[in-house]
């Protein structure tokens, strides 16, 4: 083969295999943001048991056309503590089941007709879609015309890497090494997936030579067992800077994958020989089939196999992986990871949401352990409660930092409309939460200065303090329980009386202090007790203006 003939080959097989790995990003891509807003509905099946969170993984994963997506999408749930390692354990089995789909179109379009002549139109079709804006197509266009590229893709691979071209001869001689054949076709494997992030992908490429007879059964067989190592790369990476829970789901996936492609080839004979008995026809003739048919078998029989043992696996990853020492609940972390699924920016905005419930329910901690301070005036408040508190607010500070970053970065993904005021809310909210936690410290501040200068208020007027914090403490337990919600507008209307009782409590309180003053009271205890009313008053301000956030419509 000559130099030009050389170059012309090479440059015709990387082609092929990027438009391969587009067009199926593309499909991938164009499904997941016609169905991102579903993960939700998806979440609460994954929390059954773990044969309705395996067939939900599958399911997914055969919907958005990635285990590598499902797998990173179950990760960062895990991380955001939406799902619990043992939830998510099965959900990433499933997933492997799901990521056969692909070897099975490949299979039964691929090669018996020629595809690539509807290929063309089909992509031109997908371009229609998503041009048509009035439509809203877009993401089912992006799907059509990445389906058309794959089966192009494959067509070009195809005549590129077929017997008659000789641009193949090596593989021969790599399959004729002996028992050396065996691992350096499971590096192949191994190796060209990790580099494609792409199982599906690699599998496609295998029954493509193996079609055009480059490999033998056996060998296209060590590669696919090898790429289950492979696909194990996204999971990895989804892994780093995640807490410890989310590290161990990432490894189940590795210990899975790893474990179940160890067996695979120990029992290589013997399964090839099953596929051979159950799939019928000749194996050369019919090469496509069997090789689809062992992806499905070798995914299946790994699940039949760990899926009664997952609680097993769960508490071997906890031991694989112990929680830091050092990680104690001092400073807080939010990590974007870099490893985001641009097109399913749903999955981000749930973890979004989930922090802001989390810095929610922190906020009504400070706000509950006020309560000390007006029932006990023995000074117990400052001891026991004070330094905690502010503790918290530079917890709730770090939090809001943190949280305006991820939700900065989830704007820069392909978000439509609706989410990108969803993002939009979540900014206004967590900033509200931040002053709320600025106002708690405040009235602690308010009661600690109180208890150390020893000012005296009536029994009964400061007593009148309790049923006004009562109603603060009602409104922010109300935004607290609907905080992952929307209100409608009866709930709204709720919100607005209570927070008109807290304004029609807060000038009587006033005019009481004011009352005090004339009669000749201390001036600084006076101030310091109106003070602390208008800083209650400022609670129920917040509370409102997150319960007018929660009421925006979808």
């Amino acid at each position: 083969m000559s130099i030009s003939t050389l170059i012309s080959t090479v440059l015709q097989l990387a082609g092929s295999l990027c438009f391969l790995l587009y067009g199926m990003k593309l499909m991938s891509d164009g499904i997941q943001a016609s169905t991102g807003e579903k993960l939700k509905a998806a979440l609460h099946f994954m929390t059954g048991n773990r044969f309705a969170a395996a067939l939900t993984g599958c399911l997914l994963t055969m919907i958005i056309q990635s285990s590598g997506a499902t797998t990173v999408m179950v990760i960062t749930f895990v991380n955001a503590g939406l799902l619990t390692l043992v939830q998510s354990i099965p959900v990433i089995f499933g997933a492997n089941i799901g990521t056969t789909i692909t070897a099975w179109i490949v299979a039964l379009f691929g090669f018996n007709f020629k595809i690539e002549t509807f290929a063309v139109p089909i992509f031109g079709i997908g371009y229609v879609l998503t041009s048509m804006r009035r439509w809203n197509k877009q993401g089912p266009g992006q799907a059509v015309m990445g389906f058309g590229l794959l089966f192009i893709a494959l067509g070009w691979l195809s005549s590129t890497i077929s017997a008659h071209s000789g641009s193949m001869t090596f593989l021969p001689a790599l399959q004729n090494l002996g028992a050396f054949s065996i691992p350096v076709g499971l590096l192949i494997g191994i190796m060209l997936t990790a580099l494609m992030h792409s199982s599906s992908a690699m599998t496609a490429i295998v029954i493509t030579l193996a079609f055009n007879r480059l490999i033998t059964w056996e060998f296209s067989a060590v590669i696919v067992i090898g790429s289950e190592i492979g696909s194990t790369i996204d999971s990895i990476m989804a892994s780093f800077g995640a807490n410890p829970n989310a590290k161990r789901a990432a490894l189940s996936h590795v210990l899975f994958n790893v474990t179940t492609a160890l067996i695979a080839l120990v029992l290589l004979k013997p399964f090839t020989s099953f596929v051979d008995f159950i799939v019928p026809g000749n194996v050369e003739d019919n090469i496509v089939f069997h090789i689809a048919m062992l992806h499905t078998l070798f995914k299946v029989g790994g699940n039949v196999l760990f899926l009664p043992w997952v609680p097993q696996i769960a508490r071997l990853t906890e031991r694989l992986v112990p929680d830091d020492p050092a990680e104690a609940e001092q400073s807080y972390r939010l990590d974007f990871p870099e490893t985001a699924v641009r097109n399913s920016p749903m999955t981000y905005i749930i973890t979004a949401q989930r922090e802001v419930s989390h810095m929610a329910d922190k906020a009504v901690q400070m706000f509950d352990s006020l309560q000390y301070g007006f029932t006990d005036r023995s000074g117990r408040f400052v001891i026991d409660h004070y330094d905690n508190l502010v503790k918290d607010e530079a917890y709730l500070d770090q939090m809001h930092e943190q949280l305006i970053n991820y939700l900065i970065r989830c704007e820069q993904l392909n978000v439509d409309a609706h989410q990108n005021d969803l993002i939009n809310s979540l900014v206004q909210i967590v900033s509200e939460l931040e002053s709320l936690s600025d106002d708690c410290l405040s009235i602690g501040v308010y009661i600690k200065r109180m208890t150390e200068k020893q000012y005296f208020y009536p029994q009964e007027d400061f007593e009148r303090l309790l049923p006004y914090l009562e109603l603060a403490r009602q409104l922010l337990q109300f935004v607290y329980k609907n905080i992952d919600k929307r209100l409608s507008e009866k709930q709204l209307e709720f919100a607005k009386e209570l927070e008109d009782q807290i304004d029609g409590e807060k000038k009587a309180l006033k005019k009481i202090a004011r009352d005090r003053l004339e009669g000749g009271a201390n001036v600084k205890a006076e101030l310091l007790y109106m003070d602390l009313v208008k800083q209650i008053e400022k609670v129920g301000d917040r509370c409102f203006a997150i319960a007018g956030q929660l009421s925006v419509d979808d």
